[in-house]
């Protein structure tokens, strides 16, 4: 336009063109977009010089909240702004109700609670309006006093507030170099200008673009300082109070010590208002500039974890708020956590839960999540005594999701589970359960599912209609996860235990009639059903009256389903099997064939290896089925084999079983002992062989005048060292070695083949005396995700074998 001449003829002709609406991205705002276009028209008419600007403007929706009109708030708009055309009447209007719906994440929230418009200006200033055209004004104010710099930095804060001033503000080049230069040189000078000079750098902070800008004067790492210098004025602080409280208690008559201490403190909270106000605006700036993992790195290097939990001793909620949300934003990192537990934040952090800020609440609790994973500082929360802090919020509806997950990880490890049951969240816990719908979420289910595998959990678990109502919904909805939890409230023995007597008809109703597409419910059920070693409940009444043994043999065949689901068959035959009806009518229906097709397509798997040979082992023991197992199966051949398993819990089940087959059959009995003489001898000589010969280390192999100990005779001629029914043999040794039989602790048994099996370390139900045999525990399901992937078992150990003196011959 410069190139017309001053007399020219010429028309300005202005047109708008390309307006679009849109939704700001994180104000509750309307952002138009559009192209002016202008254009320089001659005498004529002809076009001559023309430009096209894109703008923008920003339509502000303060108002707008959960109950405004959209309709009439449109339509005013569309009055109002001339940019908009009435046809995009509706599209505004499906805007506003977006944005009437839309939530903020938390990130978002978090940055809202500590924008500039919280912080008021410097008291003397606020009266006056700082205007962008007197910029250079303000600029040459930083360059006078301290009042008058103070006073320069209000009016560049008041330009700085308005995010539309920030571009101006950069290209002043001027501006935040003098800002830079006066917060370096004078910031121990004055605590009001410092503070007013980090709100300006933290205008610019809150916008990813103009991190760079901040980094480029250092602004971060000046921050730094200035915080730890101010924590150390405020330990000078506290011991000169102390000093002076001391002086007043020891010297009460004293009127002038008390007006002295009296004035300390004012003086003291003055100065720590100016100083937490300081301290927040400075860590916000931090926070902000940390979206940059490599900035992040810097200032863990300068110990940012410390100096943010010695914060976290102050009373300030707002700067509470701004220390607990740059923690919880650190603790993603495995190094700043183990920063954290050095420092025992988690103390620190329990005295803020409950608190009566909501926010602060929330974030220390999202925090206390993050750290929930690592187990020290999940042992740290439970002495810190949070467990009945966090099971009290669970009536908080607000608070709930965070306050189940941080419990459910606590209850992850088993020295904790036993505390839930005096805090009080069991019954809070199953109010939920049975007050959602159909869908129940995930965690609260989990958190049950832990806690239903301690049995001091069951027994409150269960009182009252507890269990009745769980059945109900597991059975109504075929809730796999809510029969989870009723299979871990099943393992335990005692009452609780004696409760699911009413139950065991529901749950064998579902196994044979649920469809195919439910096979994990069925698993649960036949899980349950395993765990109930219960002496007054007739399972062979509960076999004819569901028809289960079909089922069972059916789906015994490999291949027939999911493994898991046969393996749970394999356990539920074990559990009947203690019957010794059930046992003769699974004997009868062809089943121990079944068992032995399945061990030979299973060999490899310990975990169905023990529970069929378990299932052997039950056999044998009923008169009614022996004769089929030892007579017309080749399971002891099988039993034999695995004498020499590299499971020490299948070897035990198998010793164990073999002894009874020997006390009963004459023939097998010559054969197992065979095989034990040989398989020891074996393992002696292997022994022998492996063993470092030390002649100098052996003193007892020789006699003193150098003699072998044995002499010149055959080292198995030694009659002396068997055994028969009264004790040591005559010194003749005249008895062959198959008339001995193995002596359990020193004398034989009722039976004469085993005496006695304790009960299991992980707390599994045990074998009782000969005759009288338990089924083999299952493992807890507590630990594992629920409803993530496929139904998966962990191994289920035979009870510790307590075993009497073997003889080796």
């Amino acid at each position: 336009m410069d190139s017309l001449q001053a007399g020219d003829p010429r028309y300005l002709k202005r047109r708008v063109k390309g307006c679009t609406v849109e939704v700001h991205p994180t104000e509750r705002a309307l952002v138009v977009q559009y192209e002016v276009e202008a254009t320089v028209l001659g005498e004529l008419g002809n076009p001559m010089v023309g430009e096209r600007k894109e703008c923008q403007k920003i339509i502000r929706l303060k108002s707008l909240n959960a109950h405004t009109d959209t309709s009439s708030l449109a339509r005013k708009i569309v009055e109002e702004c001339q940019l908009i055309h009435s046809s995009k009447l509706r599209e505004v209007e499906q805007l506003l109700f977006y944005l009437q719906n839309r939530k903020q994440s938390n990130d978002d929230q978090e940055k809202k609670r500590i924008s500039p418009r919280d912080f008021a200006p410097c008291a003397g200033v606020e009266d006056k309006v700082a205007r962008i055209d007197a910029i250079d004004e303000y600029v040459e104010l930083l360059y006078e006093d301290i009042q008058e710099k103070i006073r320069g930095a209000t009016l560049i804060f008041q330009l700085a507030r308005n995010p539309d001033n920030l571009e101006e503000l950069i290209q002043n080049e001027t501006v935040l170099g003098a800002l830079a230069r006066v917060l370096r040189e004078d910031w121990k000078q004055s605590v009001d200008l410092a503070t007013t000079i980090i709100y300006v750098f933290f205008c610019f902070s809150s916008f990813s673009q103009f991190h760079g800008l901040v980094t480029h004067f250092k602004i971060g790492a000046l921050c730094m300082n200035i915080i730890e210098h101010e924590l150390k004025r405020y330990d000078l602080w506290q011991d000169e109070l102390q000093k002076k409280r001391k002086a007043y208690e020891e010297f009460s008559e004293n009127p002038n010590l008390r007006k002295e201490h009296e004035k300390s403190f004012r003086k003291y909270q003055s100065l720590l208002t100016k100083q937490e106000q300081l301290l927040r605006v400075a860590l916000c700036l931090l926070l902000n500039l940390a979206e940059d993992p490599r900035t992040e790195l810097k200032m863990r290097n300068k110990n940012i974890v410390h100096t943010l939990v010695k914060i976290l001793d102050r009373d300030d909620e707002e700067l509470l708020l701004v220390v607990v949300s740059f923690l919880k934003k650190l603790s993603i990192f495995l190094e700043n956590k183990n920063d954290m537990a050095e420092t025992l934040a988690v103390e620190k952090l329990s005295r803020l839960v409950p608190c009566d800020h909501e926010e602060l609440l929330s974030t220390t609790l999202r925090l206390l999540l993050n750290l929930s994973f690592d187990t020290s500082l999940r042992s740290q929360m439970v002495h810190a005594e949070l467990l009945p802090k966090v099971s009290s919020l669970l009536a908080d509806e607000a608070q709930r999701q965070l306050c189940m997950c941080i419990l459910y990880h606590i209850s992850m490890d088993d020295r904790f589970k036993s505390m839930f049951a005096d805090t009080g969240c069991i019954p809070q816990l199953m109010k939920m359960v049975f007050d959602c719908g159909e869908k129940m979420d995930v965690e609260l289910i989990s958190l049950c599912i832990n806690l239903a595998a301690n049995k001091s959990n069951a027994k409150v678990i269960c009182e009252g209609n507890g269990l009745k109502m769980l059945m109900k919904r597991a059975v109504k909805l075929k809730d796999v996860l809510v029969t989870k939890m009723i299979r871990n409230l099943s393992q335990h023995n005692g009452s609780t235990k004696s409760l699911f007597l009413e139950h065991v008809g529901d749950l064998a109703s579902q196994i044979s009639k649920v469809e195919e597409e439910a096979e994990e419910f069925v698993i649960e059920c036949l899980g349950t059903l395993a765990n109930l070693t219960i002496a007054d409940l007739d399972w062979a009444l509960v076999l004819k009256e569901y028809n289960l043994v079909p089922y069972l043999k059916e789906r015994l065949k490999p291949g027939s389903a999911e493994d898991d689901l046969i393996l749970e068959v394999v356990i539920m035959i074990g559990t009947v099997s203690m019957d010794d009806s059930c046992a003769a009518m699974l004997a009868k229906s062809g089943i121990i064939p079944a068992l032995i097709e399945l061990l030979n397509a299973q060999q490899e798997d310990d975990e169905f290896v023990c529970q069929i040979v378990f299932v052997f082992y039950q056999m044998v023991f009923h008169k009614a089925t022996r004769d089929v197992i030892v007579k017309d199966t080749q399971a002891p051949a099988y039993l034999m084999d695995l004498m020499h398993d590299n499971n020490a819990e299948i070897r035990k089940v198998c010793n164990n079983t073999l002894d009874i087959i020997a006390e009963y059959d004459e023939e097998w009995g010559k054969k197992i002992q065979n095989e034990k003489f040989r398989l020891y001898n074996c393992q002696w000589l292997d022994m022998v062989e492996n063993r470092p010969m030390d002649e100098a280390g052996e003193p007892f192999l020789y006699g003193e005048d150098g003699e072998p100990f044995i002499g010149d005779r055959d080292i198995l001629e030694r009659p002396d060292l068997f055994y028969s029914a009264d004790g040591l043999i005559s010194a003749d040794g005249a008895i062959s070695p198959e008339f001995y039989t193995d002596f359990q602790d020193g004398e034989l048994g009722q039976t004469g083949y085993m005496s006695r099996v304790s009960k299991s370390p992980n707390g599994g139900v045990s074998f009782e005396t000969a005759g009288c045999p338990l089924h083999p525990s299952t493992v807890p399901q507590q630990d594992r995700q629920p409803g993530v992937g496929r139904h998966t078992h962990t191994h289920r150990p035979i009870g510790q074998i307590m075993w009497g003196p073997q003889q080796t011959l």
